[in-house]
């Protein structure tokens, strides 16, 4: 079954940036999916199994998920691209226009819920539990967690692979990925990725979070996962109040480097990204982007050559336009 998602450009941003940086730069950009972000890979690919498996059955087929945006965007533009209902539940700290995106996908928007673990709560206990399971057969479509979701997300570094093949550029000379981590959905998919191919299969990655929104470092200094009792980031699309149990598992499997930072730092990624490029990102992908601005220092425990490479995952993120990124502008 074709899937939604589309392969996106790989671009070297190393001389477009205003600090020299320790090795070369290059930006997966993932903000190019239709829905907006690398969101549509995992769930496009999770919709698109549950459809093979019960594409013979009469009852009806309903899409269901929570979010803080992306993966109920992603969710949407899956269901509309295979032509099956969509319901999606919704934080209150959702925005605007991502609402109307939905709704513009034909998507029934409920809103409910101070951040995103209440919203996922009142979908899975109160709707799909009352549904009439005789005649709707639910998907349900968790925002980070399965596997599914991580094979489908990890495809990114297949095509990664794919693009420096195509430009005789070595695999050897990879040296780390850079993600930004909310409840842990890309990074894990970045390990499965890393780890089909045998050259990168000890690359490390830099996973990057906010201090506002620690669930990463919260759990490994804990040693358990940790359920934060409030979330409050302006990278609401980070706003997950726990990690995934499998991102947990990584952390002690896969070399990773974790990696804090506030808030007004990724409002900064976000503007800088724009500046350069003139692309639109969330705080949730400035997290990430900003390590090739501001927080290069980030990178010189990797001991880089001038010739080796970094990847930084351009997320994405649809919770953004004009009057929003003024908004950023003016907290700076």
């Amino acid at each position: 079954m074709k899937e939604p998602s589309i392969k996106t450009s790989l671009t070297e941003v190393t001389n477009l940036l205003p600090n020299t940086p320790p090795c070369r730069i290059f930006f997966k950009n993932e903000y190019e999916q239709p829905s907006g972000s690398f969101k549509l890979r995992g769930i496009g690919h999770l919709i698109a199994k549950s459809l093979e498996q019960i594409q013979d059955s009469e009852k009806e087929i309903h899409v269901y998920s929570s979010s803080g945006g992306n993966a109920g965007l992603a969710a949407a533009y899956s269901s509309k691209y295979y032509q099956v209902p969509c319901t999606v539940v919704l934080p209150k700290t959702s925005k605007t226009n991502v609402i109307e995106k939905l709704k513009s996908l034909n998507a029934e928007v409920i809103i409910n819920g101070n951040h995103w673990g209440e919203a996922d709560s009142y979908l899975q206990n109160v709707i799909i539990k009352e549904l009439n399971t005789e005649l709707i057969h639910p998907v349900y479509v968790h925002p980070f967690e399965g596997e599914l979701l991580y094979d489908g997300h990890g495809c990114m570094i297949d095509e990664i692979v794919e693009q420096f093949n195509h430009e005789n550029i070595p695999l050897d000379k990879v040296k780390g990925v850079v993600c930004s981590v909310g409840g842990g959905g890309l990074y894990n998919g970045i390990v499965n990725g890393l780890e089909r191919h045998l050259e990168l299969t000890k690359v490390p990655i830099i996973a990057v979070e906010t201090k506002q929104a620690p669930t990463f470092n919260e759990s490994i200094r804990n040693g358990k996962i940790i359920h934060l009792k409030s979330v409050n980031t302006l990278a609401t699309s980070l706003g997950s109040p726990y990690l995934s149990i499998k991102s947990f598992e990584n952390y002690f499997n896969h070399k990773t480097y974790l990696e804090e930072i506030d808030d007004l730092d990724s409002i900064k990624g976000v503007i800088d990204m724009f500046n350069l490029l003139q692309i639109y990102i969330e705080p949730a992908c400035g997290t990430s982007v900003c390590i090739a601005f501001d927080k290069l220092n980030l990178l010189t425990k990797l001991n880089l050559n001038y010739d080796d490479i970094i990847i930084i995952i351009v997320c994405g993120g649809s919770g953004i336009n004009d009057e929003v990124l003024n908004y950023y502008k003016s907290l700076l």
